[in-house]
C-alpha cells in the first residue's frame, strides 16, 4: 500500500515534514520494487534522515515545494530486490571510505574518516538485517 502526506505510517508521524515528506517518497519507491512494507518503512525513515542531514539548505527548501508525494505516483525500478539481503562494505578508493552494498552500482555515502563510514554501514546493515563487511585502506578484508 503505498503512502501520501495525509496517510502514512504512524512511525512518521513525529519526523519534520520535510523529512516525512522524503521518507513517503523514498518508502512508495521501496515498495513499488516490492520491499516488503516492514522493510520499507524503517529503510525510507533511515535514508529520509540522512538525506536531510546532508543535503544543502538550498536542496531541501526545493524539494520542500515540490509537489508532495500521491499513491498513484510511478518510480523508475532501477532498483534491485536482490540488493535487499546483500551485506554492506566499507572499502577505501580514490582517498575516501566507501558504503556500498555488495553487488550495488554505486556507493551509499562517502566519508573521510573509517568510522563514519563503518557507522552508516551499520544503520544501513540493521535495516536490512545484513552484515558489515570491512576493508583496510589496501583493501585486506577485515575480521
Amino acid at each position: 500500500m503505498s503512502w501520501n502526506t495525509n496517510d502514512y505510517p504512524a512511525s512518521m508521524k513525529n519526523l519534520d515534514g520535510v523529512v516525512r515528506k522524503k521518507a513517503i517518497d523514498i518508502g512508495n519507491a521501496l515498495l513499488d520494487s516490492n520491499y516488503p512494507e516492514d522493510r520499507a518503512i524503517p529503510i525510507a525513515i533511515s535514508q529520509a534522515k540522512e538525506w536531510y542531514k546532508d543535503a544543502s539548505e538550498k536542496e531541501v527548501n526545493s524539494y520542500k515545494y515540490q509537489e508532495n508525494p500521491k499513491k498513484s505516483d510511478e518510480h523508475d525500478d532501477e532498483s534491485n530486490t536482490d540488493l535487499l539481503d546483500n551485506d554492506v562494505k566499507v572499502f577505501f578508493k580514490e582517498d575516501e571510505w566507501k558504503v556500498q552494498t555488495q553487488g550495488a552500482k554505486r556507493p551509499d555515502s562517502t566519508f573521510s574518516h573509517k568510522q563514519d563510514a563503518i557507522d552508516r554501514a551499520k544503520e544501513i546493515a540493521q535495516n536490512k538485517n545484513s552484515k558489515v563487511v570491512r576493508y583496510t585502506k589496501e583493501g585486506k578484508k577485515q575480521d
